[in-house]
């Protein structure tokens, strides 16, 4: 009856413990329905990653959510289940005679084995992701990014737009949600293009992390690090400084807008810049423009001028008159 009654209490608690687990993951899983989540900011009450907007962050959220999550998970309630097992199944009163025996090699086997191949598992995944990230296509957009104590400077290098330095905006400029999100001079980009990202830093260490594009990259001062991501949605999207770096740490936010290519075209119009190649293509046009405009000037002397006729027939010259004889 005592052993019966032993592994009921073990399968009572192996079912509370995959109940456990199931809920769990269908909890954390399911956490960011709960509230209606935002694109590109923090939805307020929700639990987990940011809504994804760019290739790799589809691919960060896939790890995380069913990979990492649902070990994080299994690893925690099979601890749980197994410390629970054991304090019903050996405390004193269960069982008064204590085992003798200290090694079982099954047991040893098995908790070296499992996690080496939990492991495996990670770097599969982790490795192909690392991979992802440094496997950058040939960008559209170059963005150097400066940061400094207290704020973020962006320069267009092959679009010609210089430096300019974007600050917090003000409370009582933006929203209670937005505020130390949004920016005075945000980084513009184009929908869909590669945008490679040159960070680094004038003073101390800073890091830029936006978390819709699942870039987060140190700004570390002599040092050029890079990063990319594409845009899927042309939006607003924030970030911020993820690097304690002052004493105004929290006041250097990162606002991107992603916009559509003639957006795009138009702000560097503003900006002072231009596409790339624009110049080059001006350049190669001028001496092609002088050559027709010569070539039309040699057909236009080429063309006879106009013969005129006479409106009036000229009066003709009167005759000599005869000339003398001389004097003999």
């Amino acid at each position: 009856m005592r052993t019966s009654r032993m592994g009921m209490g073990t399968r009572a608690i192996t079912r509370m413990g995959a109940g456990i687990a199931t809920a769990a993951l269908g909890a954390f899983v399911a956490a960011p329905t709960w509230a209606q989540e935002l694109l590109g900011q923090p939805t307020p009450g929700a639990i987990g990653l940011q809504q994804s907007a760019s290739p790799l962050k589809h691919e960060v959220t896939f790890f995380h959510n069913y990979v990492l999550l649902p070990m994080c998970i299994g690893i925690s309630v099979l601890v749980l289940a197994l410390l629970l097992w054991i304090v019903v199944r050996y405390n004193k009163r269960s069982n008064p005679v204590a085992a003798k025996w200290s090694h079982n090699t099954t047991i040893e086997v098995i908790w070296t084995v499992v996690p080496i191949l939990i492991l495996f598992v990670i770097a599969f995944f982790s490795f192909r992701l690392l991979f992802a990230y440094e496997n950058m296509p040939e960008p559209d957009v170059r963005v150097k990014i400066t940061g400094n104590q207290w704020n973020w400077a962006y320069e267009y290098p092959d679009h010609k737009v210089p430096e300019y330095i974007s600050n917090m905006l003000p409370e009582d400029k933006t929203t209670k949600q937005l505020f130390r999100l949004a920016a005075d001079q945000p980084m513009v980009v184009p929908v869909g293009a590669t945008v490679e990202l040159l960070i680094t830093a004038s003073d101390v260490i800073h890091a830029v992390a936006v978390p819709a594009f699942g870039v987060k990259i140190d700004a570390i001062p002599g040092r050029t690090n890079h990063t990319w991501f594409k845009a899927e949605k042309t939006g607003t999207y924030y970030g911020q400084c993820s690097e304690l770096c002052g004493v105004d740490h929290a006041f250097m936010p990162i606002q991107v807008n992603v916009v559509t290519q003639a957006e795009f075209e138009a702000w560097l119009a503003s900006k002072g810049g231009s596409m790339p190649g624009t110049e080059e293509a001006a350049a190669a046009a001028a001496p092609a423009a002088v050559i027709d405009n010569a070539a039309a000037s040699a057909d236009a002397a080429a063309v006879p001028a106009p013969v005129l006729a006479p409106t009036a027939a000229a009066p003709a010259a009167p005759a000599a008159a005869p000339v003398a004889p001389a004097a003999q």
